[in-house]
């Protein structure tokens, strides 16, 4: 059905892009709406709370205040560019929509596909999302893939297209966006002039390079080389979550940053702790085998501008990169906090869901440092466990497919929890209590939860959250709400964690499609809790107010 909403004409104009979905040809007017449908378009887009991204600008230098502008142009381009690898022309699908609210509700999804309620399609016309967004050919099938001789067909940085004669090509990135790669590039060089830090000079310099030849070890090599920046720039093809064919692609995005010194100095401690919090974790020997990194950093930042696949839907609050494994057996890899997006979500989602769906008695344990150490150390959890699988199956991420990322997310969803709660008893976590942890979770995994299960992340919410219910780590009260049960709590996250490293390590496909398929949805009692917050009108999540603008430049 969905191959026959892609007019060829499209195709040709969108300059190697494909456009996987566009109005059928049946004339029907996708903008019809009467004003119940145009009431509900409404109360979607005010899911959104909106959020100012600022900062305390005085903390720079003046060249630096002079590089902010260049790196936010530099990640606009990015935003372009995922705008292709998503949907494909992005004006050409704007202009088809006439009512303001439906177009600004596509324009936070990057498309017609609500990424909070299972990619459905709200624009008439459309289909369902393609797995493989734009990185593959709308009518290719998975046998054709398998068949297909060209050793670039699974790089994270190759589009696969039809030639003239109707098989399958690569493209590289940096030739499929070329005009744009090219002036990001040149954007990051200018950047680099005015840099003063010789770490942030490098690394701009480097990824200039990189976005020309698509091959970033060097550039990620330096990323994590920084240690005394103030201003960073995360830009490029990052994460593979878009492609859900094959989890292999990774889509272009950008995040312009100011580290906050104060708290990063907090957290700098914690590094020196991984190798033996990887010899601490709850599973057998040979599932943590490996040492994680020992360059590995934890910093706050206050985000200024998100662009791209970290704008699009649920936007992310703590960055773990590069996902290179070899640069992270080599170097680790580096944390950073989004400090102002993730007060953000606490004060205007986290703090509002708990009023409702947490037991009274619990509410207390409800506290913004449990929150930041959850998600921090959700982060460094990602660092922890396996990379190589110990059955001879390669890389953990080669061996379950498209099935890893919600894997991995669960990983580090749950080893999170476990770091908190070891730093809690070895005395290096201070301001909060093992309850406040685990209380602040499940408020935690209500508020994620709430994203739909689509994706990496809410498979893995949702993998987690019934797993706990299974272990009885909660129950239920006769008004709805949620307590939870500490000891069991203990006890349900030293199995969960067993249980996920085991899958990883044995790189066992098979099992992790079957369990995702029968753990990966919302149940019953969660639902219900789900439409009090709806009836609430408690946000789902945050849309920013950001640029030149918003900064005062």
């Amino acid at each position: 059905m969905f191959k026959k909403l892609i007019p060829l004409v499209m195709c040709l104009a969108l300059s190697l892009a494909f456009s996987t979905s566009c109005k059928n040809g049946n004339n029907k007017d996708s903008n019809t709406t009467d004003s119940t449908a145009m009431n509900e378009m409404q109360s979607r887009v005010n899911e959104y709370a909106t959020v100012k991204l600022t900062t305390d600008l005085n903390q720079l230098t003046d060249s630096e205040r002079k590089m902010i502008p260049i790196l936010l142009e530099a990640a606009a381009i990015m935003d372009d560019i995922f705008w292709e690898q998503t949907l494909g022309n992005k004006s050409a699908f704007l202009d088809t929509i006439a009512d303001p609210t439906t177009r600004r509700f596509a324009e936070i999804n990057y498309g017609p596909w609500d990424r909070l309620d299972g990619n459905k399609p709200f624009v008439s016309g459309f289909g369902e999302k393609p797995k493989g967004a734009n990185f593959y050919p709308a009518d290719m099938s998975k046998e054709e893939f398998e068949a297909f001789k060209d050793p670039n067909k699974s790089s994270m940085y190759t589009l696969l297209r039809r030639d003239a004669s109707g098989k399958l090509s690569c493209i590289w990135f940096h030739d499929a966006y070329k005009e744009k790669t090219a002036k990001a590039s040149e954007l990051l060089l200018q950047a680099s002039e005015l840099a003063e830090d010789a770490g942030l000079k490098k690394y701009l310099k480097l990824r200039a390079k990189a976005l020309l030849t698509d091959d970033y070890f060097e550039s990620d090599m330096a990323w994590m080389d920084m240690k005394t920046n103030t201003l960073d720039i995360v830009v490029g093809p990052i994460e593979n979550y878009e492609d859900e064919l094959f989890g292999t692609k990774a889509a272009h995005e950008s995040s312009v940053l100011v580290k906050d010194k104060e708290w990063s100095k907090k957290l700098e401690k914690y590094s020196a702790m991984l190798p033996a919090l990887q010899k601490d974790l709850p599973c057998e020997p040979q599932y943590k085998k490996e040492v994680p990194g020992s360059s590995s950093d934890l910093n706050a930042y206050d985000i200024l501008y998100y662009a791209g696949n970290s704008n699009s839907g649920g936007k992310t609050i703590a960055i773990n990169l590069p996902n290179d494994e070899k640069v992270q057996l080599a170097k680790g890899s580096r944390r950073l906090q989004l400090k102002n997006a993730m007060r953000a979500k606490f004060d205007k989602i986290l703090l509002p869901i708990s009023t409702i769906l947490i037991d009274p008695a619990q509410r207390q344990n409800i506290k913004f440092d449990a929150f930041f150490s959850n998600v921090m150390f959700h982060e460094v959890a990602h660092g922890l466990g396996i990379k190589n699988t110990i059955t001879g199956k390669g890389t953990v991420r080669e061996a379950l497919k498209e099935q890893y990322s919600g894997w991995e997310e669960a990983k580090a969803d749950i080893l999170g929890l476990y770091l908190v709660t070891k730093l809690i008893e070895k005395g290096e976590l201070t301001s909060i209590t093992a309850e406040d942890a685990y209380v602040t979770y499940m408020a935690g995994l209500i508020r994620s939860v709430r994203f739909g299960a689509a994706e990496a992340h809410g498979k893995a919410n949702m993998m987690c959250f019934n797993f706990f219910e299974d272990k009885g780590a909660f129950s239920v009260n006769a008004d709805g709400t949620f307590k939870v049960d500490f000891e069991k709590t203990r006890l349900a996250m030293n199995e969960w964690s067993a249980f996920i490293l085991k899958i990883e390590g044995d790189g066992d496909y098979a099992k992790a499609v079957e369990y995702i398929a029968a753990n990966g949805l919302v149940r019953d009692e969660l639902k219900k809790g789900i439409e009090k917050l709806q009836t609430a009108n408690i946000p789902k999540d945050v849309v920013f107010e950001q640029g030149k603008t918003a900064l005062g430049l």
